[in-house]
């Protein structure tokens, strides 16, 4: 089943190439959307896909890169549903 979620991950999240490590990791996991850097230093994923792919894909987001900290994600599910063609990184 599709669902789709949107993902607030805090700590040492820009500058440290988060955003390619989830789009890598969304690309692997069949996950579409999109990941952007916020204005508070957080960093934003807005994505749908199977439930079992985004299962495995936000547990690598918890995780994180080599060189992020993941100090906090705040995951939700969206009642509200975009069609996304493919994983992107908007800036």
């Amino acid at each position: 089943m599709k669902k789709y979620i949107e993902m607030i991950v805090e700590g040492r999240v820009q500058g440290v190439g988060f955003r390619y490590f989830a789009y890598n990791n969304a690309i692997k996991h069949n996950i579409t959307g999109f990941v952007k850097n916020t204005c508070d230093g957080n960093v934003e994923i807005v994505c749908d896909g199977e439930e079992k792919d985004l299962d495995i894909f936000i547990n690598k987001i918890r995780k994180g890169s080599s060189f992020s900290f993941i100090s906090n994600i705040k995951v939700k599910e969206r009642s509200d549903k975009e069609d996304f063609d493919n994983f992107e990184i908007r800036y």
